[in-house]
């Protein structure tokens, strides 16, 4: 229980007013210490209250609040000579942690953590040098800068190892393993973890025991490993030396089971609800019991109403109790999110008007204090309950919750772990039912609204790719790029499938084709299965023609269409793993009428390159067998005869190693990156990667080696080709990799392939789209093109399984 005694030093009660989740009882209680501290002249424990009230008021969303609080702290220093080291090292970790998290002002944050670990090292704290160094792994990993974000963890666990065990190195390494969870190194964070927490047990130091537990858990649980994580859950519970952890050991429990929807762990979760219902009630209320009412009844609402072991009314009856406390704390957000959950649980027991009242006050709430990841959830709910009735306010506040998910991006991955968030369930069917009510009201302002909501998906799609905001490119529109070309645009709806075409200069078209998620599913799954040379031809062409009149028929009817329109498709869903070339009309297939380019969004695409610059290539390839991956004999080749046809640097077998590419890279002529090498995209980005001589080289080391060079966007490399990756055997969204890398590279343009394809026949395909680009002056869409038809053309590969892999993504021209 939080001390409460005035006996009580006001310093130390905010502090456990503040690690027991009561923040604004923590903030009044320093907000004394500073009145003594300032009447006594006492300026240490002047700035640590400041410091604490900046952080209370950021846990309270009162950004302004915080901001003032820690002003006051430097103000405070920068009046004091020889001022103590430790004070401006926490001064200035608090302030970076604001800028970090509130505003975005990585740059900044980062200098100001560089400075705190200098201060941290003059008063030999090694525990706040490491926590500081942690913390500038974060801030670089926020610029992009991936390699120096893992240097900078490599040199931490180095220091790491170097120290004796003891409850600082617990505590450190899980903080090491959280921060590489975050930056995209689930193995590595999985180990560290581990680590940290055989030295917990090695020690028996229980008061670390129960949250190393509880941190290797939860990355278990994201990594799809149910029962290990369940394991892990039901130790820290045995381990909990307070309630306080025993509650969050148990409510995990009850969400992995639930998860795991098995009807046998009824018993299960029922034996846990009981201590769960009985420790929410008796203990003293702060944020992290509000949190974990909200999560048992989130928990619980995904079962079928027979099996849940509380009725509606309880659940209603510890939410009022949740939205109570918080009021009691003064706590906004968590009583936003009570009353959120709240109407949610009303909403299912068929109470619309009580539901749209308890939402309306949970956006209220959310509005006032900023938050912008319970905006987004509360002002969709909103959207729902309008949806029939009120179609024009229903968008207005699907529009709000979108323009709120754009705000949070890459936070969503770093958003208070004790509320579930997800991208499939809170994120994306945002998007698709705000673009179902535009196409439905149908004028040309809502068509342009859902062309921009379309953009929106993929640009979040992408950013849950990469856990964080994907880079933001200086763009062009098509109309400014290309007054060509038709963007059709595609959108997988509850009950049909959505197109919209976009012409420079024309009003936007859209068509709708009724059909079922089930048969169109299938339809797409057996039409890419179909493209195997041993699957019968008039199966394929079936398959390939329904597919054509769902996506271009249409727009050919209404005259839209002519063959020198270059087609961009901006596709959805498991249609990205579809190759649009081999779409056919019933005489044709589709790359005999029209060239053809994807695009993973308008507002992701780089403008073009100036027509008098000179081509340079820097080319390179593996063609020995390297471990698991085969040999690629006609790799040599390949390399050799595209180099002879550019003014070109080449890397071959042992003389393509990172280090090697690196260097390559550095010349500022060079403008056509050509890797033909073992690669794979994956929906893992961490398991995107392709093959250099001394290992794979993932997409996030790529995009540093090509970011480098793109400071003012003269050395921006025009076209990046990977000639012999593959997207992941059963992974329906593997190609979201293939799109990470053409975005997350910077490259105008990214030449590769859906499936695996013969080293013979992508060595004879890239011979002639060079030759076609440097001496016949085509665009990249238009080179491709011509290649795939001189392919298509042959006996020996005229199948689409041979010429259909390939895809240009980005800029055609």
């Amino acid at each position: 229980v939080a001390p409460s005694s005035s006996a009580v030093d006001p310093l130390a009660a905010g502090r456990s007013h503040y690690h027991a989740g009561q923040f604004a009882a923590a903030i009044e209680q320093w907000q004394r210490t500073v009145q003594q501290a300032a009447a006594q002249g006492d300026l240490p424990r002047q700035v640590m209250s400041w410091n604490g009230i900046a952080s209370a008021q950021q846990a309270l969303n009162h950004w302004s609040q915080a901001s003032q609080a820690v002003e006051q702290s430097r103000t405070l220093l920068e009046n004091t000579a020889a001022a103590d080291p430790i004070l401006w090292a926490q001064t200035l970790n608090t302030q970076a942690s604001l800028l970090l998290h509130h505003r975005g002002q990585a740059a900044t944050a980062l200098d100001l953590w560089q400075q705190a670990e200098i201060y941290y090292q003059q008063a030999n704290d090694t525990a706040g040098v490491l926590g500081a160094q942690i913390n500038q792994a974060q801030a670089l990993q926020s610029l992009g800068f991936y390699r120096r974000a893992k240097q900078q963890l490599t040199t931490v666990t180095q220091r790491l190892a170097t120290l004796p065990d003891s409850p600082l190195k617990i505590t450190a390494l899980r903080s090491l393993g959280q921060t590489l969870q975050l930056i995209g190194t689930p193995q590595d964070s999985y180990n560290t973890l581990a680590q940290s927490l055989e030295i917990a047990r090695h020690l028996n130091a229980q008061p670390e025991l129960s949250s190393s537990f509880l941190s290797i858990g939860k990355l278990a649980a994201k990594l799809a490993s149910p029962d290990k994580a369940l394991a892990y859950f039901q130790s820290a519970e045995e381990a909990a030396l307070t309630t306080l952890d025993q509650l969050q050991a148990r409510l995990e429990q009850l969400a992995i089971y639930v998860a795991i929807n098995d009807t046998n762990d009824i018993q299960s979760i029922a034996s846990l609800v009981g201590p769960i219902q009985q420790q929410l009630t008796t203990l003293p209320p702060s944020r992290t019991t509000i949190y974990g009412t909200i999560n048992l009844a989130h928990s619980l609402s995904q079962l079928p109403r027979p099996q849940q072991p509380l009725s509606t009314a309880q659940l209603s009856q510890l939410l009022v109790h949740g939205v109570q406390a918080a009021k009691q704390l003064q706590d906004q957000r968590a009583e936003a999110y009570c009353l959120y959950q709240l109407s949610q649980l009303y909403r299912q027991n068929q109470q619309p008007a009580e539901a749209l009242t308890l939402t309306q006050q949970s956006l209220t709430l959310a509005e006032a204090i900023q938050s912008d990841d319970i905006i987004s959830q509360s002002a969709w709910q909103l959207g729902q309950l309008l949806a029939k009735q009120q179609p024009t306010l229903a968008i207005a506040a699907y529009t709000r919750a979108v323009d709120a998910l754009q705000s949070l991006r890459g936070d969503l991955v770093a958003i208070n772990q004790d509320i579930q968030f997800s991208y499939r369930e809170q994120v994306e069917p945002v998007y698709r039912e705000l673009a179902a009510l535009l196409l439905a009201e149908g004028s040309p302002e809502s068509l342009e609204a859902a062309r921009q909501v379309l953009e929106g998906l993929q640009t979040a799609e992408l950013d849950n790719f990469f856990r964080e905001a994907c880079l933001d490119i200086q763009s062009n529109s098509i109309d400014q790029i290309d007054t060509k070309a038709t963007v059709i645009y595609s959108i997988l709806l509850e009950d049909r499938l959505a197109v919209i075409y976009s012409q420079p200069g024309q009003p936007l078209q859209t068509y709708s084709t009724p059909v079922d998620p089930t048969t169109l599913d299938t339809t797409l799954r057996l039409f890419l299965e179909s493209l195997h040379p041993s699957t019968d031809r008039r199966d394929q062409l079936a398959y390939a023609q329904t597919i054509y009149d769902w996506l271009i028929r249409p727009a050919e009817n209404k005259g839209m269409l002519t063959p020198d329109q270059p087609l961009v498709f901006v596709l959805d869903g498991f249609l990205r793993n579809l190759p649009m070339a081999a779409l056919h009309d019933g005489k044709q297939y589709l790359i005999e009428k029209y060239a053809v380019a994807l695009s993973p969004g308008l507002q992701l695409l780089p403008a073009n390159t100036s027509s008098d610059q000179q081509t340079k290539a820097l080319v390179a390839g593996v063609s020995q067998a390297r471990g698991r991956f085969s040999a690629l004999p006609a790799v040599k080749e390949e390399v050799l005869n595209i180099s002879n046809l550019l003014p070109s640097s080449q890397l071959l077998d042992q003389q393509f190693t990172r280090q090697a590419l690196r260097k390559g890279l550095d010349d500022p002529q060079i403008n056509v990156l050509h890797l033909a090498s073992h690669g794979q995209f994956s929906s893992d980005f961490s398991q995107t990667f392709f093959l250099a001589w001394d290992g794979a080289i993932n997409i996030n080391e790529l995009s540093e080696l090509l970011q480098r060079r793109d400071i003012d966007r003269s050395q921006v490399i025009d076209l990046l080709t990977l000639s012999a990756c593959e997207t992941a055997t059963g992974d329906d969204q593997a190609t979201l990799g293939l799109a990470g890398l053409a975005v997350r590279s910077g490259a105008r343009s990214t030449l590769a392939t859906l499936w695996s394809v013969k080293d013979d026949v992508a060595k004879q395909l890239m011979i002639e789209v060079y030759k076609n680009l440097e001496q016949v002056q085509m665009t990249k869409a238009e080179a491709l093109r011509q290649a795939q038809l001189e392919l298509l053309h042959t006996q020996e590969f005229a199948d689409p399984f041979f010429w259909a892999a390939y895809v240009l993504i980005g800029n055609w021209l």
